[in-house]
């Protein structure tokens, strides 16, 4: 569904003029979870009272069996979206699981963490198997109005649009502290690392942001430096460079470097971006998540994880994208 720039919508646009982006995490707006409803009827489709002709599969199950009918295959894909949730969460079971998923949804009991679990969960219905039941949906004379590029798309616009600092990717929902960054740097990497099978590097930066998102944000600086050291090994694999018996970063941007996958033209820029790599990303973790606390918990803020996180996409992009291209050469 097209999304209309309504009147209220362009005044607060100009109320709020060069202002800052600026995101809270701890709630979601009644009239955003309300907004999240339409998408569901749209892009999954809204739970249905099974009879005779409701669909030709009725029909003939009628023939056979006057006293069967076929489930609706919405009815079964909101059945197995509830089942799942239920039994992580430890809900009752709901013999409408589509006005139960709602519920759950608008219940002012419900905490953000598990609004954001059903927001996951159901778009990522969306995103990976709705497509591959539309067949089956038109047998039932069932027509979404929303495609499941729509329905992200539309998703991800409504947290930035209530201020709302999540944004939905790939099949999960991650925290992000700038638009810019988070649509420059963030996607593209996990984008890259996905598509170049960089499988290693791919768990584990999301990983990272799962931890961020929870706030975790030691576990969360452990496991960026973990995804940037798995694409460099990655790199280094699949050219069969040898990087000996310590693969950490500082070893592992010394191999790279040494084997030119940046192109030699940018050689001048080769000592700075060594001192981002060495000095930035691998730094940051050897002087607060890598290493023994000693007598005192060492609590690391958010800012700095934030910072290592988009340090860290942006280092993926810079190391996939030469990958890419020294393999193409």
């Amino acid at each position: 569904m097209a999304i209309i720039d309504i009147y209220s919508k362009r005044k607060k646009a100009v109320e709020r003029g060069n202002q800052t982006e600026i995101y809270q995490y701890t709630s979601l707006p009644i009239e955003f979870r309300r907004q999240v409803i339409y998408i569901w009827k749209d892009a999954i489709g809204a739970y249905r009272i099974r009879n005779l002709f409701d669909s030709p599969s009725n029909l003939l199950a009628s023939l056979k069996s006057p006293d069967t009918l076929v489930e609706p295959i919405v009815n079964r894909v909101w059945k197995s979206i509830y089942k799942l949730l239920a039994r992580e969460l430890g809900l009752s079971e709901s013999s409408n699981p589509f006005e139960q998923c709602q519920s759950f949804l608008l219940d002012d009991n419900t905490n953000i963490d598990n609004l954001l679990d059903i927001i996951e969960l159901t778009f990522s219905y969306i995103e990976d198997k709705i497509p591959d039941l539309l067949e089956e949906y038109e047998y039932d004379g069932i027509k979404l109005d929303q495609t499941a590029t729509g329905a992200i798309n539309e998703l991800n616009y409504r947290f930035h649009e209530h201020g709302i600092g999540y944004q939905y990717i790939k099949g999960q929902i991650v925290r992000v502290d700038s638009l810019f960054i988070h649509a420059e740097a963030v996607i593209p990497a996990l984008t890259l690392i996905s598509e170049e099978d960089f499988i290693g590097a791919e768990q584990e930066f999301r990983s990272a942001h799962e931890h961020y998102r929870n706030q975790e944000y030691k576990a969360a600086i452990v496991e960026a430096l973990k995804a940037f050291e798995s694409t460099m090994k990655t790199i280094c694999d699949k050219f069969n460079w040898d990087y000996g018996k310590k693969p950490n970063a500082s070893n592992l941007i010394k191999v790279v470097l040494k084997e030119e996958l940046i192109p030699l033209y940018l050689q001048d820029h080769l000592t700075s971006l060594t001192n981002v790599l060495q000095g930035g990303v691998p730094t940051v973790r050897n002087k607060t998540s890598g290493h023994g606390q000693g007598s005192e918990i060492k609590e690391v803020p958010e800012y700095l994880a934030a910072y290592v996180l988009h340090l860290t996409a942006s280092n993926i992009v810079l190391l996939v994208e030469a990958y890419k291209a020294k393999s193409s050469g």
